[in-house]
């Protein structure tokens, strides 16, 4: 006689009693109102009812009553409470959670930025902490907020997003749920009240719930799970040697100028990139004997540094390299790693003026034709504003 099939909670709470670092569950949406908060909410009631010591961290119900509802017989953890600019806001309190030292505890909205003054600045960064310490954590957030992509959800849909979870963050979960909704019912959703209070209904509807926008956006969070469920089952031992991509494909090398104010869109076009072909990546800054620190503003340096963070952020390795020739430099250290796509800004800048008469993008076609290059036309990309 066949049993019933193991349901998520199942499946998430054997990964807990095999770990002794915490486990790291997450809920992904592409937009507010598909039912990410609802559905950690109905896994949670599911655990307690196993007799697991489930709590609520934080969540958001955003006044929606069917998700209030599902947090009655949950414990809740009181929120930190903090003076800000006048008003109290309220906060996930990490250190509480830390002390009640739960099986699982539920952390909403990750991408959030905390209040200022507290122990760690994003919540993401909250929740690695509780993983540190041994706690479980099943948390939600939307696709958009992925760092890698906050470039083409502008280019795609004209939405700025102003918070933002390191693509590194995601590695972390021992799984992934895309809660997905059709942009039809959303928009049903959202006309009957369920998601926003009915005064905010249509400038919602006019700016961000746009049906292209919607649209986009759902098919990234499929996308984008699809993807990280792909290579979690590449790297299974028993299926890596069966799968058809299996073979080195090289690894992803971005380079990096000493001029960095568009280096934003080669990073993150390297880290998807290297997603896609589920290999690692570098960001790689050649020194020129004319570009010493001493050499290039303070301004530039400053640039150079939170782009170098941006690519740990992202997932890379920084090199940094110091030789006359910077087209030498690059080919030789893709030679020596392994490295099959280099990817490089088709912008002019000094240093890609000055090797040898020619711009370091030609040479590198004409010296490095066992490279598949890419050329990234970034000039009056967003992010250089």
């Amino acid at each position: 006689m066949v049993g019933p099939a193991p349901t998520e909670s199942q499946d998430f709470i054997e990964l807990v009693e095999r770990a002794k670092r915490g486990k790291l569950k997450l809920y992904i949406g592409f937009a507010a109102g598909v039912g990410k908060t609802f559905r950690m909410l109905e896994e949670a009631r599911s655990l307690r009812q196993r007799g697991v010591d489930v709590i609520v961290g934080l969540v958001e119900t955003h006044g929606r009553p069917e998700t209030e509802a599902l947090l009655d017989g949950l414990e809740v953890v009181p929120r930190r409470k903090e003076q800000y600019r006048g008003i109290v806001v309220d906060d996930l309190d990490v250190n509480a959670v830390l002390a009640r030292k739960p099986t699982v505890v539920l952390v909403d909205e990750i991408a959030h930025t905390n209040i200022p003054g507290s122990k760690n600045r994003k919540r993401h960064e909250d929740v690695v902490e509780l993983l540190d310490a041994g706690v479980n954590v099943i948390g939600a957030m939307n696709v958009q907020h992925l760092d890698s992509l906050k470039s083409l959800v502008q280019r795609a849909t004209g939405v700025v997003v102003r918070e933002s979870v390191p693509d590194r963050f995601l590695t972390q979960a021992a799984q992934i749920v895309n809660v997905d909704l059709s942009v039809e019912d959303l928009l049903e959703r959202l006309q009957a009240g369920k998601v926003y209070a009915p005064e905010s209904v249509t400038g919602a509807l006019e700016n961000f719930f746009r049906d292209d926008n919607l649209a986009v956006l759902r098919e990234l969070a499929l996308r984008e799970v699809a993807r990280r469920v792909e290579k979690s089952i590449e790297h299974h031992p028993r299926v890596a040697s069966l799968h058809p991509l299996a073979p080195d494909r090289g690894r992803v090398m971005v380079c990096v100028s000493s001029y960095p104010l568009r280096a934003m869109t080669l990073l993150r076009r390297g880290a998807r990139a290297a997603g896609r072909l589920h290999t690692d990546w570098f960001a790689v800054y050649v020194e020129t004997p004319g570009e010493a620190p001493e050499l290039i503003d303070l301004e530039a340096q400053r640039h150079l540094l939170a782009n170098f963070d941006l690519a740990r952020e992202l997932g890379a390795e920084i090199v940094r390299l110091k030789a006359r020739d910077p087209v030498a430099a690059i080919l030789d250290f893709a030679r020596s790693h392994g490295i099959g796509l280099i990817i490089v800004g088709r912008s002019g800048r000094p240093w890609y003026r000055r090797v040898l008469g020619r711009s370091i993008p030609s040479r590198l076609l004409q010296e490095g034709s066992e490279f598949d290059i890419h050329f990234v036309a970034t000039l009056g990309d967003a992010d250089s504003r």
